[in-house]
């Protein structure tokens, strides 16, 4: 790993823990009316869920930038230039161990198996990249899911703040969050296994030796299965929502026409 990188991954790290624990309380308590009366616990979780949307939007817009502009990774998926996924896997890699460090200090309030199982599988995947600049554009595919998370972590934001779950605010940023969860997550799935098996069998994957292959595929499955299980969770939360809604409604229109006319004759 370059010394640009590791810098990039230290600074990732302090930058990320400055905005948790400096930043965020400033400027939630200032916008969020909510936030002061928040227990330590939720708070905790607050700042951590705003520091998780500024880095899903600055490296999936970064995602979006290399995919359409940096024609050398597009051109050769396994070697080509990985100057800026580098850079972008390196902020990734940073605000990761900062996450593994929160989550391990906070594990009796904010400690998940599942997310613990997604950072190390990243982080693992992510090493052979920043070491060896291989499959750039593999990993920055994968970083363009982190599209979706602005709108997870907004899901809590209401939730913390006690709106109901029949706002429309809520219900909107449900079907959104389900809708980009699945277009940057599971609908891509295809279009990047069709994309990987495509290097079976070619010089360039064979130069990438067994490890690095062992490290690509078996990261890239394991991440599709917890993606899997979290569409899974999100789609029935999205469901009972929106059924619940319009049960809610339907329950308070016949008690409403029940006080104007109640004659069977």
């Amino acid at each position: 790993m370059e010394a640009r990188e590791l810098t990039v991954v230290a600074g990732s790290f302090v930058g990320f823990q400055l905005l948790f624990s400096v930043v965020s309380p400033r400027i939630s308590s200032a916008l969020a009316l909510g936030y002061g009366a928040l227990p330590p616990t939720k708070l905790t979780e607050w700042n951590s869920r705003l520091v998780s949307t500024v880095h899903a939007l600055i490296v999936g817009l970064f995602c979006l930038y290399i995919l359409w502009f940096d024609d050398a990774v597009n051109a050769n998926p396994v070697w080509g230039d990985p100057s800026l996924v580098k850079l972008n896997v390196a902020i990734t890699c940073g605000y990761l161990l900062y996450d593994l460090v929160l989550l391990a200090c906070n594990w009796s309030t904010m400690g998940d198996t599942f997310f613990v199982c997604h950072h190390l599988a990243a982080l693992y995947a992510y090493g052979y990249v920043l070491t060896r600049g291989v499959l750039p554009y593999f990993a920055n595919f994968r970083l363009i899911s982190e599209l979706s998370t602005p709108f997870v972590n907004q899901r809590w934001f209401f939730e913390a703040l006690k709106y109901p779950r029949s706002h429309r605010l809520v219900v909107l940023n449900g079907v959104g969050m389900s809708v980009v969860f699945f277009l940057v997550r599971i609908a891509v799935m295809p279009s990047y296994w069709a994309s990987v098996f495509a290097t079976f069998g070619t010089a360039d994957f064979e130069r990438l030796g067994l490890g690095a292959q062992v490290a690509w595929i078996t990261s890239c499955i394991a991440l599709d299965i917890l993606n899997t299980i979290w569409m899974y969770k999100i789609t029935r939360g999205c469901y009972k929502v929106i059924t619940g809604a319009g049960a809610r409604k339907r329950k308070e229109s016949p008690d409403r026409n029940k006080n104007v006319n109640n004659h069977t004759d």
